[in-house]
């Protein structure tokens, strides 16, 4: 089935489903704008064909979809002609599954992060294996937890998603399903197993009966509990002041709180205020604020710098500017969230 997208993404029908796979495993998946309007096109017409009772979405390689191609992003913006309507596109998909009308089951079996969870964790169903790994840490590229993130991370019990969204920090299938953001755990071993079985019912409820497996939470609880304690403050500003008065006695508290000051500083006030935001918002409203934030990231200077850092100069130590958490104003921060008159994401 061609919905365009070349060798980078493939289209199936089997039994009852329509499988989207990712195909692009030497660039980890990485999301680009041709797979995003490929996948677009799919769920139109598989949600209204009655021969696709589920669609799954799985991947090749390694890594389910360590995120959108940045390079790619990264080489337009300093061209001067940055990709807004790359991540209109994206933004809109991301806004297409959250009330996708039929079951959506994302199997997950390596790294998932950035615009791979766009492309999965808004749908019905996330089964994840013991391979895999959330994460979504654009803070320390300068840029900000998107893709719906702001929809995704503020529903987290224990201030969960704020701490996932200031460090950035890797998360395995246990804290994926204690927190929510996996619905489901199954062995690597079992994904052939479960595929054939719910390609034979369309039905992602049976088919994980026989393959669903318990899975540990990886953090401890007195971890969970400091995560919970410190990530709760009523500013960003309390979260630094709540670690830093724990860290002398405390190698949680003086671990994240040195993780999070390698990070943007510009970036760790826009997620504090996108993930407190999101709680009270919709799908729909998320998407759009998220955008309003895109369009200045893509105008400023420390999404460039971060990738310069990250990938150009690979290992380099990025300069923020500004430099200093104190040093982001409130006005600074509003700048991000204010509205774009024509410009704004339609849905």
């Amino acid at each position: 089935m061609d919905f365009g997208g070349g060798n980078e993404i493939r289209f199936e029908r089997s039994g009852r489903a329509g499988i989207v796979t990712l195909t692009r495993p030497q660039a980890l998946n990485a999301v680009n704008h041709r797979m995003v309007n490929a996948l677009d096109k799919a769920l139109r017409a598989w949600e209204r064909d009655d021969g696709v009772d589920v669609v799954v979405v799985k991947a090749e390689g390694r890594a389910f979809s360590a995120g959108g191609d940045i390079l790619h992003i990264y080489e337009a913006g300093r061209a001067g002609k940055p990709p807004v309507d790359f991540f209109a596109d994206e933004y809109r998909l991301n806004a297409r599954i959250a009330p996708f009308e039929k079951p959506y089951v994302a199997l997950i079996d390596g790294i998932v992060m950035g615009g791979g969870v766009g492309i999965s964790f808004h749908g019905s169903h996330r089964v994840l294996t013991e391979n895999a790994q959330f994460a979504m840490p654009e803070v320390g590229i300068g840029f900000f937890p998107d893709v719906g993130a702001s929809h995704l991370l503020p529903n987290l019990g224990g201030s969960f998603g704020m701490y996932l969204a200031l460090t950035g920090n890797r998360i395995r299938y246990g804290d994926a399903l204690w927190s929510g953001l996996a619905t489901h755990t199954i062995k690597a071993q079992d994904q052939a197993g479960f595929l054939d079985r719910l390609v034979a019912s369309g039905d992602p409820e049976s088919a994980l009966r026989g393959f669903s497996i318990p899975a540990r939470r990886e953090t401890d609880s007195p971890t969970l509990e400091a995560i919970a304690r410190h990530f709760a403050q009523p500013s960003l500003g309390d979260v630094i002041g709540s670690l830093e008065r724990a860290a002398p006695t405390d190698a949680f508290a003086a671990k994240t709180l040195a993780t999070i000051r390698t990070r943007s500083p510009t970036s760790l006030h826009v997620a504090w205020r996108e993930i407190s935001a999101g709680l009270t918002l919709s799908m729909d409203e998320c998407m759009r604020m998220e955008f309003r934030i895109l369009n200045r990231m893509l105008a400023g200077h420390d999404f460039y710098e971060g990738i310069r850092a990250a990938i150009i100069d690979k290992g380099s130590t990025p300069q923020w500017r500004p430099a200093g958490i104190d040093d982001v104003g409130a006005a600074d921060v509003d700048a991000y969230f204010a509205p774009l008159g024509e410009r704004e994401l339609e849905l």
